[in-house]
C-alpha cells in the first residue's frame, strides 16, 4: 500500500528574490526533510532566478502579479490555487501576505499560519495606523503567528494586540557549513590590487536600498580617512549587493573622495567566499528584524558592526561586535578605528561570533522550531 503524501505547506510571500526572507525560506524548504512536509510557494508579485537555489526541482513556485492584475483578480487566482493544491497549512508572511488569507479561508484551509520578518518599507518603525489596522483585521484568520526576533513579537503584542500565547518566535538560522571562516583571510574575490596584503578590509551585503542606510557607512569610512589618514589608507570597503540607492552611492563616494577606494560589488553569487574576504562587516539600517547578513556574517567568524535597531540588538553584544546609534557616522566611524587599530580585539569578536552561530542560530534549530509549529497544527 502507498504511503500517504506529507501535509502540503503553501508558502505566500511577496517575491521571491535574493533577500533576507527569500533566503531563510529556500533554506528552510531545503533543510526540512521531505518526509514530514512538501511545500510550494505563491509569489504575491513574481520570481526570479534566485528560485533555482530550490534543492527540490518538484516545489512548485506560482507568480500572481499583483500590481499588473489588481488585487481582486489576484484573490481570485489564490482562491482556485488554494482549491488546486489543497494545502494543509498556508504560511504567509509579511504586510502583502495578507491578503492571501481570505481567499485561503475562503477555498476551506484549516491551518493558517502568518510570519512577521522585518519592517515594511513604507513603516520601518511600525508606526504607522494602516498597517497596524490591516493586521488587526486580519487577525481572526490566524491560527499562529512566527516572529523572528523578540522585537517583533513586541510588536504584535503591544502595537496589534494580539496574544503572547499565539505567537512562536523563532530566530532564523545560519549554514555554519557554507558559512565559516578562512585563516588566513583570502583576498581572491575581490578586484585585482584592491586590496593588497595588510589591508583592512570594511564589508557589507544586502540590499542597496534607503532603509540600508549605506550612505552613513560612506560618510563613516570617508571620516575615518581624514581622521587617521596614514591609518586609513590600509583600509578598503566593499558594498555587495544592488539596488535603487547605488547610483546615488557612488555619486555620494565621489564627492568624499573614497571611490578609489571602495568597490561596488553589485549582486554576486558566492557571498560566503567574499565574507572570507572582509576583515570586518557593517549593517547600517535603519530598522531590520532579524539580519541573515549579521548571522551570515557571525559564522565566518567577522565582528559585527550594527545599528541598534529591531532584532540587531539580539545578535550583536559586547563580546562579538559594536552597536550604534542608526544614522551616526561619527560613532560608525570610532567603531572602524578601533577595529583598523586593534588586530587582537577583530580576532577575538570573530570567534566569539562564530561561537555564538554556531550554538545558537543554527539551520537545525531554526528548521525544529517551524517543523514544531507545522506538526501541532497538521495534526
Amino acid at each position: 500500500m502507498t504511503p500517504p503524501e506529507p501535509p502540503l505547506v503553501l508558502h505566500v510571500i511577496h517575491h521571491l528574490t535574493t533577500g533576507g526572507l527569500e533566503n531563510g525560506l529556500v533554506n528552510l524548504i531545503n533543510t526540512m526533510p521531505r518526509t514530514a512536509f512538501r511545500h510550494a510557494i505563491a509569489c504575491i508579485e513574481d520570481y526570479s532566478s534566485f528560485r533555482d537555489r530550490l534543492a527540490d526541482p518538484s516545489v512548485e513556485v506560482v507568480a500572481l502579479h499583483r500590481s499588473r492584475i489588481g488585487v481582486w483578480r489576484m484573490r481570485r487566482e489564490l482562491f482556485r490555487l488554494f482549491r488546486r493544491l489543497k494545502p494543509a497549512i498556508v504560511h504567509t508572511r509579511n504586510l502583502s501576505g495578507l491578503d492571501a488569507q481570505l481567499p485561503a479561508r475562503a477555498a476551506g484551509v484549516r491551518r493558517i499560519v502568518h510570519g512577521e520578518h522585518g519592517w515594511d518599507v513604507d513603516d520601518i518603525h511600525g508606526t504607522g495606523r494602516r498597517p497596524a489596522l490591516l493586521r488587526r483585521l486580519h487577525a481572526p484568520f490566524v491560527d499562529r503567528y512566527i516572529t523572528v526576533s523578540k522585537d517583533l513579537e513586541r510588536y504584535l503584542v503591544q502595537r496589534i494586540g494580539i496574544a503572547p500565547a499565539r505567537i512562536t518566535q523563532i530566530y532564523n538560522g545560519v549554514d555554519t557549513a557554507r558559512f565559516v571562516r578562512s585563516n588566513p583571510r583570502t583576498r581572491a574575490p575581490l578586484p585585482a590590487g584592491f586590496a593588497p596584503d595588510g589591508t583592512f578590509v570594511v564589508g557589507s551585503v544586502g540590499r542597496v536600498q534607503p532603509v540600508k542606510d549605506h550612505a552613513t557607512l560612506l560618510r563613516a569610512f570617508a571620516a575615518l580617512s581624514a581622521e587617521a589618514p596614514a591609518l586609513a589608507a590600509q583600509a578598503r570597503l566593499v558594498i555587495v549587493g544592488d539596488g535603487p540607492s547605488l547610483v546615488a552611492l557612488r555619486t555620494l563616494a565621489a564627492t568624499l573622495s573614497i571611490e578609489a577606494a571602495t568597490w561596488f560589488a553589485g549582486n554576486q553569487a558566492d557571498v560566503p567566499e567574499l565574507l572570507r574576504a572582509f576583515d570586518v562587516f557593517v549593517l547600517p539600517s535603519l530598522n531590520e528584524g532579524i539580519s541573515n547578513t549579521i548571522l551570515e556574517a557571525m559564522a565566518t567568524g567577522l565582528p559585527v558592526v550594527a545599528t541598534a535597531v529591531g532584532g540587531n540588538v539580539e545578535l550583536v553584544d559586547d563580546a562579538t561586535g559594536m552597536l550604534f546609534t542608526a544614522g551616526d557616522d561619527a560613532a560608525l566611524a570610532r567603531a572602524l578605528g578601533r577595529y583598523l587599530a586593534d588586530t587582537e580585539l577583530r580576532a577575538a569578536h570573530g570567534r566569539n561570533a562564530r561561537a555564538v552561530a554556531v550554538e545558537r542560530f543554527s539551520l537545525p534549530a531554526m528548521v525544529a522550531g517551524y517543523r514544531g509549529v507545522y506538526d501541532a497544527l497538521a495534526r
